[in-house]
């Protein structure tokens, strides 16, 4: 326990440590308060996605952790709660945000700060005036993504060209969500640290929560336990490797994609961020630009938001590419995980839209008592 204790309070160093997450269980039967949440994700199987795995806490414990469907069109093994999803843009979160929110606890990165301070190759007019507060809002005036995995040929031939990319709004004015901004920012992570990001958070996040199934870079030894995204332009499905183009470019490591994690193991992390209350400063609305629903890094409900119709005011969460979302309500100390890989075989499914939102509102109505 000892051991446990200090690996926690080396996560936060100079932040607030907080306290040891508890145990995530195996799949255990479903309470009947959320069979209506696991009913219908199952009727969903084979039309919006192959597969699906929901984790969900609730003060301090996982009160449902559940798997639908099987691995792929192509694969109709059953998953399980130990299945290993490709998080796409989950891993702004999950990583890049939680990295960036480290070194500001630190004092070793400043959000008000122009990126061009970690970052001197981020060049181009009007760039000196783009500051990391903007990268983690979206609202640096980046458009939102370039082909460079067609336009470069090696991860520093893509870094060059995403860091001259002109402009296409200026700095503040516009809220455009933006892979660009965060590869910017990445960069300013590995500058101030001096450690790639993967070796980074293995060491001071995943590693230190025992998030044993969650990393870059899969080994072929997890291939079995990986569900299949989309099926490529040659007819091979795309297992254990990045599903996002441009990561793949980066190497397979990069601050928008690249993370592949597990329901259990993103509990475990939820359940740590639960816990810390200086962090959910992190998660309010910036404002920048005015009415915009980004928080830093985060995003908040809007209308027609994948978080549902009835988390509270304070809410928070993401979404990521190939059918994942996160959603918190620290109101309720609620935390909804849903993966799925909705792009298998292709990215053309777009049902997970309608999903994610009924998921949401379901868990709620599960967990709220009857008058």
């Amino acid at each position: 326990m000892r051991r446990r204790v200090a690996a926690l309070a080396a996560l936060v160093a100079c932040g607030p440590a907080g306290a040891a997450p508890r145990p995530v269980l195996s799949a255990a039967p479903v309470d009947p308060r959320f069979e209506p949440v696991v009913s219908y994700l199952r009727s969903q199987v084979d039309s919006a996605f192959p597969s699906a795995v929901i984790a969900v806490g609730e003060s301090g414990k996982v009160v449902l952790l559940a798997a639908v469907g099987h691995y792929g069109i192509d694969d109709a093994r059953a998953v399980t709660p130990e299945t290993v999803y490709d998080l796409a843009s989950l891993t702004k979160v999950i990583g890049l945000t939680t990295a960036c929110m480290m070194l500001v606890t630190e004092g070793k990165l400043d959000l008000d700060a122009p990126v061009q301070r970690y970052v001197p190759a981020f060049r181009g007019e009007g760039k000196e005036r783009v500051t990391i507060r903007h990268l983690l809002t979206h609202s640096s005036g980046l458009p939102a993504w370039r082909p460079l995995y067609t336009e470069a040929t090696t991860r520093a031939g893509a870094l060059a060209l995403a860091d001259t990319t002109p402009l296409a709004a200026e700095p503040g004015r516009a809220m455009v969500y933006s892979d660009l901004g965060a590869i910017a920012l990445t960069q300013a992570v590995e500058t101030i640290t001096g450690e790639r990001l993967d070796q980074l958070l293995d060491r001071r996040l995943f590693r230190p929560l025992g998030m044993t199934g969650t990393r870059y870079l899969p080994p072929l030894e997890w291939r079995d336990r990986i569900a299949p995204t989309e099926r490529s332009q040659d007819g091979t499905i795309i297992l254990g490797t990045v599903h996002d183009e441009n990561a793949w470019r980066l190497g397979g490591v990069s601050g928008h994609a690249g993370l592949f994690s597990t329901a259990g193991d993103l509990a475990r992390f939820a359940q740590w961020l639960l816990g810390q209350r200086a962090y959910l400063e992190w998660t309010k609305r910036q404002n920048v630009p005015p009415g915009s629903s980004r928080a830093l890094g985060w995003d908040t409900p809007s209308e027609n938001s994948s978080a549902g119709t009835k988390l509270g005011p304070r809410a928070f969460g993401h979404t990521g590419f190939t059918g994942t979302s996160i959603w918190f309500d620290p109101d309720k100390d609620l935390f909804i995980i849903l993966l799925t890989n909705r792009v298998n075989p292709t990215r053309e499914n777009n049902r997970i839209g309608r999903v994610r939102p009924r998921v949401a509102d379901l868990v709620v109505d599960a967990l709220t008592p009857p008058r």
